[in-house]
């Protein structure tokens, strides 16, 4: 979700599930949390001028996951696995920092937690570089034992794609793994099946300033975008995300705030998007049962300040 963001996310608009895993991660220092400037207090979700909200009866109000996930720095860019025991999320200390000094403070990229009885584990750092070597990952989507994330790292110009192995409860083997470059792939979702590849691009030929696009598997190779027409609209629409039986796809359309919007695949097409969640709300992800995770941002004097990640359950 983010024009008012991370630099990471802002860089892949312009560049540019799943089985349950055990991965085992290392938090290696600096700590997460002691990298979060001391000046950085956590906002009190009661002080929120613009809080999400439900805008259906199917959901209950959304709430912040607690600590340890959510902190003052910047949680973002969640994903869950089918079964809601694992979620991955972005992370940096400081959302007003550049993507350079993110590179650099040992913390910024894709972290990992798991749901226990009482709440969630400390997260770990999902580490996908060799060691000494510059990356700011992200954007990541897991789908079986592989992961696509997307990174600027040593060695290359700009952002690409990449995917890595789960081999032995870690994640492995990274490789380069661009798309056609005319393509233009922002943040990605693939069908359970593998044969939808659903992504955001500002891409010539869509109906706004970024749009949703899918590309059907053929072969080894993905076939030409095609615009979702159905979902897309004159404002930013991106960060698609699929339920997990690929009846609902899930959008962020930035028209002012961001917010959630839903579309239902009807007769195997996609209906009109209605509006789930507002107040700064965007890139949901879903478990099987149909529980959502998305990102809210906080703003003060119109500058964002903090991001956490939500939950809202799924009742009707």
């Amino acid at each position: 979700m983010r024009r008012a963001s991370t630099a990471l996310i802002l860089l892949v608009l312009l560049g540019a599930c799943t089985a349950a895993d055990t991965t085992t991660t290392t938090t290696l220092p600096p700590d997460r949390e002691d990298a979060i400037p001391a000046e950085r207090v956590k906002v009190d979700p009661n002080d929120d001028t613009h809080p999400p909200r439900s805008e259906t009866s199917e959901y209950s109000y959304p709430v912040p996951l607690p600590h340890p996930v959510n902190t003052a720095g910047g949680e973002d860019s969640a994903f869950t696995t089918p079964d809601g025991s694992v979620l991955y999320f972005w992370f940096t200390p400081d959302v007003g920092v550049s993507a350079e000094d993110q590179v650099a403070d040992g913390v910024t990229g894709i972290w990992r937690t798991e749901r226990t009885g009482g709440g969630w584990t400390t997260p770990g750092r999902v580490h996908l570089q060799d060691a000494g070597k510059a990356a700011l990952d992200g954007c990541e989507f897991v789908l079986d034992d592989t992961m696509w994330f997307c990174s600027a790292r040593e060695g290359y110009t700009g952002i690409h794609w990449f995917t890595a192995d789960l081999v032995d409860a870690r994640w492995t083997n990274w490789q380069e793994a661009d798309f056609d470059p005319a393509y233009e792939v922002g943040e990605l979702h693939i069908s359970g099946d593998g044969t939808e590849l659903y992504f955001h691009s500002s891409r010539p030929g869509g109906l706004g300033e970024v749009d949703i696009w899918v590309s059907h598997r053929k072969g080894d190779d993905w076939g030409a975008p095609e615009n979702v027409t159905a979902v897309n609209s004159q404002f930013t629409d991106g960060w698609p995300a699929l339920s997990q039986d690929g009846s609902e796809l899930w959008l962020t359309r930035l028209e002012g705030a961001s917010q959630l919007y839903r579309s239902q695949r009807v007769d195997g097409g996609w209906g009109e998007p209605v509006l789930m969640f507002s107040g700064f709300a965007g890139e949901a992800t879903l478990d099987a049962a149909g529980n959502v995770y998305f990102t809210h941002h906080y703003f003060e004097d119109g500058v964002m300040i903090e991001a956490d990640i939500y939950v809202a359950t799924r009742i009707g």
